[in-house]
């Protein structure tokens, strides 16, 4: 039984992290929504080859429907580069 305790075990490293949550507001109706990257899913290689690209839509709970396009560039190691919203702006 020892075998299988250690085998099935969770190992003691901490597990990367893996999304990368942003908040953005509305310029319309003011509302800030909450969006998110999967890291491990959501990125796409650029041109270049050199970072990952994604590309979001987001509409808020409120009866606004405005839709808010955010664009984000991230290295190959998956740091935020850039950022840019449409229709919003980025809160911390």
């Amino acid at each position: 039984m020892g075998f299988l305790k250690n085998l099935f075990s969770g190992g003691s490293a901490k597990p990367e992290k893996r999304y990368y949550i942003f908040k953005v507001k509305c310029k319309r109706c003011g509302e800030i929504i909450e969006g998110r990257v999967d890291l491990d899913n959501d990125l796409s290689l650029s041109d270049e080859g050199n970072s990952y690209l994604v590309r979001k839509g987001l509409m808020g709970a409120n009866r606004c429907f405005q839709q808010i396009e955010v664009e984000m560039q991230f290295t190959s190691d998956r740091k935020l580069i850039e950022q840019q919203a449409q229709g919003g702006t980025f809160v911390e």
